[in-house]
């Protein structure tokens, strides 16, 4: 019996494991890619429109943590490489499966519209209208720029932008020199500001925080910090990880407002950490100036909540991300505050051949997660995984919910937040008992393939469902 046909956008990270996945399992598809070449974020210069890193970028997840299971990075890798080698380990990842024949380099997707009869109806940039059994997206989560929102009052004189735009000290604002405020407490706020705070960089960096936050090392008692946490078994209660990890910190680091820094308002573990093993040293020695939030814009001054102004040349915003997926219609599918209610992260209840694979916010890397997702998604393909009842999905996806928002700071920031090691065996327990239903039910394939059989002009129910898009109205 023929396989059902799939369709895969973006070639990043995520995208790359997903079609190793359904190669292996002889699944047709097609992968397409905006860049010329796969990396997706991880690309320096990549010429996608997309995506941006700066030049300085390292990991901030031990490389063990970070490679995918069924091919380990180099040994000779760094503990926490630049992003240089890591582009490598995913062309090498390419070339060794013999991925690369299988994608549309410099061919992104324009719509994707699913027709009445369930099967997708794809528009690509470049060449005709194609039909696909399942779709499979994979355009990642770093790319569209959320700014303050309301807007602060006032307006500055000086130079604004997103740290998405961050290249270089002179890339592309010149900030030598200069006085600079960065905003944000993330990994991106950090290394900027340590960037641009050494000698002979700019002349001035002031630190603003919204809030507080945890600033972890990368090495802790000369051990990589993540990696000590592989020992701890999943099943240990959450409030008792919680507690060793505060008193390791609390010991081994220190009080943030020793350093200058917001008193962070939750417990460690609440939020999503902050890595950087030269911040607080930065602070402790001056070269970077700990701020509150902004209050107010005022020409060449910026005004803080302590009451201080402080001259400016450059605002860095470092104020993360929209979730969005711009070849959907907006009625039919998106991401209000960054919130999009998934089975696992990746199925929609009541679509079952649209999968999302790494849209997630984990405490750790999002490789390994993809790679699972992946051979998941194959699974399911092939007859091999039955999904629960809709109910049942919707009834996982509210407790997952609500366990969240017992455990995190409301935040945009959280609402893809998952628990690395704990989501990684859980994902395999479900597949697991998702194969135990299919093999009762006689491991039929889920999706019947009909897409390859159809060509624009001859399928006359090819147009998205009225009723499907009023079924799928967007979460309020």
């Amino acid at each position: 019996m023929a396989l059902p046909k799939v369709c895969v956008i973006g070639a990043g990270s995520s995208g790359i494991t997903v079609i190793k996945s359904l190669k292996e399992n002889g699944i047709p598809f097609d992968c397409y890619e905006k860049g010329s070449d796969v990396g997706g974020n991880w690309r320096y210069k990549n010429d996608n429109g997309l995506s941006n890193i700066y030049k300085s970028l390292h990991i901030n997840t031990h490389r063990d943590r970070m490679e995918y299971r069924d091919y380990p990075m180099p040994t000779n890798y760094a503990d926490y490489p630049n992003h240089e080698p890591i582009q490598n380990y995913f062309l090498s990842y390419v070339d060794h499966f013999g991925l690369r024949k299988h994608i549309q380099f410099k061919n992104g997707i324009k719509k994707a519209e699913r027709t009445e009869d369930g099967i997708w109806k794809i528009t690509p940039e470049k060449g005709p209208v194609k039909y696909y059994d399942a779709l499979v997206v994979a355009n990642g989560h770093h790319w569209n720029e959320r700014w303050p929102d309301p807007a602060f009052p006032g307006k500055f004189s000086g130079q604004i932008m997103h740290s998405h735009s961050y290249v270089d000290p002179k890339t592309p604002v010149n900030c030598e020199g200069k006085n600079v405020v960065v905003l944000g407490m993330g990994n991106s706020a950090m290394d900027i500001s340590v960037e641009l705070s050494r000698p002979g960089v700019s002349k001035k960096v002031f630190l603003s925080a919204r809030r507080g936050a945890y600033v972890i090392p990368n090495y802790l008692f000369g051990k990589p910090l993540d990696k000590l946490t592989e020992y701890t078994p999943h099943w240990v209660p959450f409030f008792i990880q919680q507690t060793l990890a505060h008193l390791l910190i609390r010991f081994g680091v220190g009080k943030m407002e020793n350093f200058g820094l917001p008193k962070p308002d939750h417990k460690f573990g609440s939020a999503h950490p902050t890595i950087s093993q030269d911040l607080l040293v930065r602070l402790g020695r001056g070269d970077i100036k700990p701020k509150p939030v902004i209050t107010e814009l005022k020409g060449k001054k910026i005004a803080f909540a302590d009451g201080t102004e402080e001259d400016a040349d450059v605002l860095i915003y470092c104020t993360g991300y929209n979730i969005k997926f711009p070849f959907f219609d907006e009625d039919f599918l998106s991401a209000p505050n960054n919130y999009i209610p998934l089975f696992y992260k990746m199925i929609k209840p009541g679509i079952n051949n649209l999968f999302f694979v790494g849209l997630m916010q984990p405490l750790g890397a999002i490789m390994p997660l993809a790679e699972c997702q992946g051979k998941w998604i194959s699974q399911y393909l092939t007859g091999n995984y039955v999904l629960p009842s809709k109910e049942d999905m919707e009834k996982a996806i509210e407790e997952d919910q609500v366990k969240m928002k017992k455990r995190y700071v409301s935040s945009t920031r959280h609402t893809i937040q998952v628990d690395y090691d704990s989501f990684l065996y859980e994902m395999k327990e479900e597949m697991a008992t998702g194969k135990k239903r299919s093999a009762k039910l006689g491991n039929h394939l889920p999706i019947e393939a009909r897409a390859e059989f159809l060509s624009e002009g001859r399928h006359e129910s090819s147009k998205p469902s009225s009723s499907s898009k009023k079924k799928l109205v967007r979460s309020k």
